[in-house]
């Protein structure tokens, strides 16, 4: 097996705790990192498994786990972890795995899961539409649309979105969160194949051909897959094709350096905002 066999790829390091009396990697703790990789592997397909599951009535249960070795891992040894879907069957999905230490292998899995009754766990046909997406996601599709448009056509999800990240998650005040200009603005909101909305944002008028991107929220569930960059590259284009040159924001210190990526710099000092430290950032576009 190759690297490049595998789109979805979790990155991991091998802690002081996962290493055995032989310094290397134990054994049986293969079977958690392909069981990481397995959630990650739902994280990059933008079929987040919790809400996926409920979507279809579901569940999935492992029946069947092997691993074969073929070196060792070593102690803070930066590994990658892929996974892939190899065949679906009337009710079970076949996944392989692969440890790589660089180019290396390491070692490789068979995964075998049944599809079921949520609350039953009596195996039941997988359903065509998540058959569908996940061979979708497996020959390299795009798994997420983004939707831009007024607060009457998205407001509905985009509200969900920032309800679980801002009011749930951060613990902002409502208050502090809702306003006029939501019915103002250009909204973003980037869908998955099934319609469940995962990421959002906003674009104000800041001032004469300025834009000002704001309400950034992605489920925690999906972060670090690339989707909450689609959502602000989207922002960035209707406010090119509006007439923007500049594009500015105000980000939460946590999130500054993935606002960086994106071109971002920051203007001025830090300030606290809903007792979140925050930092203007801007671009040009």
């Amino acid at each position: 097996m190759k690297r490049g066999e595998f789109r979805a790829l979790e990155r991991l390091r091998v802690r002081w705790v996962e290493v055995d009396l032989q310094k290397v990697v134990f054994n049986g703790h293969y079977l958690m990192y392909f069981d990481n990789a397995m959630a990650g592997y739902w994280r990059v397909s933008a079929m987040p498994y919790a809400p996926t599951m409920a979507h279809f009535a579901g569940d999935m249960f492992v029946r069947k786990a092997t691993v074969e070795y073929h070196g060792s891992a070593r102690y803070d040894d930066l590994l990658d972890i892929g996974v892939r879907c190899a065949r679906i069957g009337t009710s079970s999905m076949h996944f392989t795995g692969a440890a790589f230490l660089q180019d290396r292998l390491i070692a490789s899995c068979e995964l075998v899961y049944v599809f079921t009754h949520a609350h039953a766990p009596t195996p039941r046909p997988v359903p065509l539409a998540f058959r569908d997406a996940v061979l979708a996601y497996e020959s390299g599709e795009s798994m997420v649309d983004v939707r831009v448009g007024s607060w009457d056509e998205l407001g509905g999800p985009a509200g969900d979105v920032r309800t679980e990240v801002f009011l749930n998650e951060q613990k902002i005040p409502a208050a502090m969160e809702w306003d006029a200009a939501d019915h103002e603005c250009l909204h973003a909101v980037a869908f998955n194949r099934f319609g469940y909305p995962l990421a959002t944002g906003r674009l104000l008028v800041d001032a004469p051909h300025v834009a000002r991107i704001g309400r950034m929220a992605t489920r925690q569930s999906v972060r670090g897959s690339g989707i909450a960059r689609r959502v602000l590259d989207a922002l960035m284009a209707a406010a090119t094709r509006r007439g923007d040159t500049t594009a500015v924001l105000s980000a939460q210190l946590s999130a500054q350096a993935f606002y960086a990526r994106a071109g971002f710099v920051p203007q001025g000092a830090v300030f606290d905002e809903a007792g979140i430290a925050h930092v203007e950032m801007s671009r040009p576009l």
